[in-house]
């Protein structure tokens, strides 16, 4: 067998140009302490803060504290596999999750792996999980509304793309279904959800999911989910993590919402942690950066400037208080971060008003810039309306003898709450909101007995549908109250009032035609 020299020395030629000296390198350590979500490690000399790490069995960590002697990990994942003298080793990269469409419609834990049982998520895009907030020259003033459909908080409490508006009450209040129902009133929208359920009960994010399955919302919504059960580091990441998934598709010049359910329990696997890692307390004993752990993650909400797609990210924090204690160390700085609050009141609840919005202590800062002008000409009224409501209805308490008109703003304010009263998972279009709202307001409602106002409601907004359709497209496609469209309102609610009263406060609630045929 004969060798051809010219052959082989261009074939080793070719190799040699095309030779790349890459020399991949490692630090590695051992572990000397390892329990409750956390080991220290020593001989990572090189490491960095926020650096990902890798166990022997496969866990990954993140480098919390650097320390002279040794370094303080938090484990995401099972630490219980992980033992005294275990190897562990540096990665030079940051935590990152993988992003894109392929997570939509998925539930995923906040290192972006699967909970659904559909099989792998399959995506090569990924971000890191913690993400520099957008500057103020890459930011754009909040002016488009973001509707949630529920008639109280976009009329009163309004919430623009780009802002952070937080929801806070106690327990059992209905904070998550306010966010639920803002999820899915986007369905035939633009917007991509991430609901970021962080230490909920299973049982809980089991029924949030199941309920936008059933809404249809899941086909643009990702769920993150990090229970109770699962560690304090993975409770921790789990709202970064929801942040990254939407800033994905913010940076693209979309539209994404995202709600944190809830922050208290985040603060509290912070504060875990940070004790654990020997870091020292503060104000009922959370870290110092605590204010900072939220700042970081509310500051990445934006509405992005032109130049950079025009994209938004509007977030919807959830605080949980006891016994009503907004001026507790969490809530406080969390109000101080937000564009206003949504308060949910444990009495309003329990009174049968839901959602159980004190119009009162709620705000928005943002305002009439997030509202469409239709909404906006009438809202104003409304919450004057129900402040002097409030004030009278604590007078009339005294027992006083009233005046005529005195007593018809009673009546008129006793209506109005019960017409802002909305069954759970039933957001309203805006048009139906405005025709709603400016019936009450305009007295469309005062001859109607007060527990039959929903019946009305219901009824008023059929009998437009069916047969005055032109006005609901008016304000459908224009946003406007105009003039015109007033009138046509004005003239349908006499024809409704002389009908209601001709069919008396006592008949069934009208059947729409196709139900009736069937």
């Amino acid at each position: 067998m004969k060798f051809k020299a010219d052959e082989i020395a261009s074939v080793l030629q070719k190799e040699i140009e095309d030779f790349k000296g890459q020399m991949q390198t490692a630090e590695v350590g051992r572990v000397i302490e390892v329990g409750d979500g956390i080991a220290r490690a020593v001989g990572l000399s090189s490491a960095m803060a926020g650096e990902m790490v890798e166990f022997k069995n496969g866990t990954r960590g993140l480098c919390f504290n650097l320390e002279e002697g040794s370094v303080g990990i938090i484990i995401l994942g099972d630490y219980l596999t992980i033992q005294e003298g275990d190897e562990v080793k540096t990665t030079g990269a940051l935590l990152s999750i993988p992003v894109g469409e392929a997570m939509i419609g998925r539930v995923v834990d906040p290192l972006g792996n699967p909970l659904d049982g559909k099989g792998p998520i399959v995506s090569s895009i990924t971000r890191p999980v913690e993400f520099m907030a957008p500057g103020v020259a890459e930011r754009k003033p909040v002016t488009e509304p973001l509707q949630s459909g529920i008639k109280a908080i976009d009329a009163m409490t309004p919430v623009g793309r780009g802002q952070r508006q937080l929801i806070i009450g106690d327990r059992k209040t209905g904070k998550s279904a306010v966010a639920v129902d803002t999820i899915i009133n986007q369905k035939g929208g633009d917007v991509i959800c991430v609901y970021v359920a962080c230490g909920q009960r299973a049982a809980n994010v089991n029924a949030v999911v199941e309920a936008l399955r059933a809404a249809g919302a899941m086909d643009y919504t990702i769920v993150v989910s990090a229970t109770a059960s699962d560690p304090a580091p993975l409770q921790y990441i789990g709202p970064y993590a929801g942040a990254a998934l939407a800033e994905h598709f913010m940076y693209q010049g979309k539209h994404t919402l995202v709600v944190y359910d809830d922050l208290t329990k985040q603060a509290q696997a912070y504060r875990q942690l940070s004790l654990l890692m020997r870091r020292p307390p503060g104000r009922e004993a959370y870290p110092g950066d605590v204010f900072y752990c939220h700042s970081r993650l509310l500051e990445r909400a934006a509405k992005l400037s032109d130049e950079k797609g025009g994209g938004s990210m509007t977030a919807l924090p959830i605080i949980e208080t006891l016994e009503g204690e907004v001026s507790a160390y969490i809530p406080t700085n969390v109000i101080s971060i937000t564009d206003g609050q949504i308060y949910l009141e444990p009495s309003l609840f329990f009174a049968g008003i839901r959602p159980a919005i004190n119009v009162g202590i709620s705000v928005s800062r943002v305002g009439g810039n997030a509202q469409t002008k239709a909404m906006k000409k009438i809202a104003g009224s409304l919450r004057l309306d129900l402040a002097a409501f409030r004030e009278l209805e604590a007078f009339a308490q005294l027992g006083t003898e009233l005046d005529k008109a005195t007593q018809l703003q009673l009546d008129r304010g006793r209506r109005m709450v019960e017409l802002l009263k909305q069954p759970q998972y039933q957001p309203m279009s805006v048009a139906d909101q405005v025709i709603s709202i400016y019936a009450g307001t305009k007295g469309g409602f005062d001859h109607v007995p007060v527990p039959q106002v929903a019946r009305a409601e219901k009824e008023l907004l059929q009998f437009i549908r069916e047969e005055k359709a032109e006005i609901r497209t008016a304000i459908t496609n224009s946003k406007e109250l105009s003039a015109d469209t007033e009138e046509k309102l004005k003239a349908a609610l006499e024809e409704f009032k002389k009908r209601f009263k001709a069919e008396g406060v006592d008949a069934p609630v009208a059947k729409p035609a196709a139900a009736a045929a069937k």
